[in-house]
């Protein structure tokens, strides 16, 4: 059974409104939402807002939550949501560099190697497993309870809890390997056991704390639009969680499940032939919201195809539905896993050349990219995870607070136009660490926001080459003249977009 204390801090918080119950349980589990979110995210500012935004959540959804709740294990499936959807997003927040990526405490060297190997996937791996085996990892080997202790909170005996968490780490194990990740489950249990846990900002508690007991009142625009998606990322999720039920229900009972799939599929239009007219592919980009707003209104729509445009090209995405014409492959990969273009990119060799057309209208922002996904491996054969790696970057810092070229926005649909060939960059209501994705993508280095610029912003950044002056050189003396920032050399530990032969 859940631990009591934690049953009685929940009700006490739920019937009085007790601050200092809320305070005990966000005390109990930060260092475990935090690390979860810092392995995921591979940044301390984010992991702390991703942390935020948990307990925020919590303190809006502690009345649903029942009295069989397992808080650990519900704590640290929501931070593997919020996070998972964080880097989905174009809000990426990297405004300091953070410390060693974690730190080791087993001193055996295969238990350190393995740590160093398993850390990047493991959230992806907690993923698949479903809630009771989630749960027993995370009582067993994050907050390292007995197994006596595991049985009584998923409700088996001590025997039961051992094959439980046995079985899970074996999956846990397959997973891995499939990622080249050769380990043994014990080797698995003790890295796991050792390192998921690290020590949150001893004043994230507090702050965490006062955010949340006022539902997000006093949150950052950025942590509340963290808090929204990781809201509706849940009820997604628990949407999948009842179709599944609903239709292993009709199999059992000897239903035919025609209605069930016709349901599942009823947001795809099965006609596509309308997408063959061109008039349906038309990017404005000099009249945006006009062109946002049919984007908005098309049917629902899944089409990937070799493209029927090699004269034109372009990208247009409002509210995860997107229009693509004349894209290569490793720009849908990239708008499939990483939204943002917040990570180094790394394709296998021998790769497609092919430009294909993209059209995703499907209702959910969310289900354009998994189905991009799916058919990305159905297509092309690739699929992509995140490692995290030391790379050469650049560090993004703030030299002149008097430039002309960087605006304060009064609102407006964010959205980028970005013309290499021209040399032009025009940004619309961003903010400045997704300046620094495009800086990334144009330099072909990571960058990593340093600036501690808040807020959201509008640009145009034109640049041209002097004599003898590359184009990377150009592009950085116009930033520096033009925004007031500059490109500073390091090495960091960042999360990179590797790309694989889907199975």
């Amino acid at each position: 059974m859940p631990d009591p204390n934690d049953i009685a801090l929940l009700k006490q918080y739920i019937d009085e409104n007790s601050q200092a119950a809320f305070a005990e349980l966000v005390t109990r589990y930060v260092n475990l939402v935090y690390s979860a979110a810092i392995r995921k995210v591979g940044n301390e500012h984010a992991a702390q807002e991703i942390s935020q935004a948990v307990f925020i959540v919590f303190a809006r959804k502690a009345k649903s939550l029942g009295a069989k709740t397992i808080l650990s294990g519900w704590f640290y499936q929501t931070t593997r949501l919020t996070a998972a959807n964080y880097l989905r997003t174009e809000i990426r927040r990297q405004k300091r560099e953070h410390e060693a990526y974690m730190q080791t405490i087993l001193n055996e060297p295969q238990s350190e190697e393995a740590w160093l190997q398993v850390a990047p996937l493991l959230e992806d791996a907690m993923g698949r497993l479903d809630d009771c085996d989630r749960n027993a990892i995370v009582l067993r080997f994050f907050e390292n309870k007995s197994l006596h202790e595991v049985g009584a909170a998923i409700g088996s005996s001590e025997d039961a809890a051992k094959v439980r968490v046995s079985r899970a780490l074996k999956k846990l194990q397959k997973f891995f390997s499939k990622h080249g990740v050769t380990s043994s489950t014990a080797t698995l249990a003790g890295a796991i056991s050792a390192n998921s846990i690290q020590a949150a900002p001893a004043i994230l508690a507090k702050t965490a704390t006062a955010v949340a007991l006022a539902k997000g009142a006093t949150a950052s625009t950025s942590t509340l639009t963290i808090v929204k998606g990781a809201l509706k990322i849940m009820a997604w999720t628990k949407a999948q969680t009842a179709i599944v039920t609903t239709t292993v229900l009709l199999l059992a009972a000897g239903t035919t499940t025609t209605v069930v799939v016709k349901e599942i599929h009823s947001s795809v239009s099965h006609s596509t032939s309308w997408t063959d007219d061109p008039k349906y592919w038309q990017l404005d980009f000099n009249n945006q919201n006009a062109t946002f707003k049919r984007i908005s209104n098309l049917p629902p729509v899944s089409v990937l195809r070799p493209t029927r445009f090699p004269t034109g090209y372009g990208f247009m995405s409002t509210g995860g539905k997107m229009i693509g014409k004349n894209q290569t492959a490793s720009q849908l990969i990239r708008t499939a896993y990483d939204p943002s273009y917040s990570h180094r990119f790394i394709m296998p060799e021998g790769f497609s050349s092919k430009n294909y057309d993209i059209m995703m209208t499907l209702p959910d922002k969310d289900l354009p990219y998994e189905k991009l996904k799916q058919e990305l491996a159905r297509q092309l054969g690739v699929t992509a995870h995140f490692e995290t790696n030391e790379v050469d970057v650049f560090f993004l810092k703030q030299i002149n607070t008097n430039t002309p070229g960087l605006v304060h926005a009064n609102g407006g649909t964010p959205s980028v136009s970005l013309s290499l060939k021209n040399g032009k960059m025009v940004v619309n209501n961003w903010p400045l660490n997704t300046f620094a994705s495009q800086f990334d993508y144009i330099l072909k280095t990571p960058v990593i926001d340093e600036t501690g610029i808040v807020g959201n912003y509008n640009c145009t950044l034109k640049w041209s080459q002097r004599p003898g002056e590359s184009t990377n050189d150009a592009f950085k003396r116009a930033v520096s003249e033009q925004l007031g920032l500059e490109f500073m050399p390091g090495r960091k530990s960042i999360p990179m977009l590797i790309v694989e032969r889907a199975p």
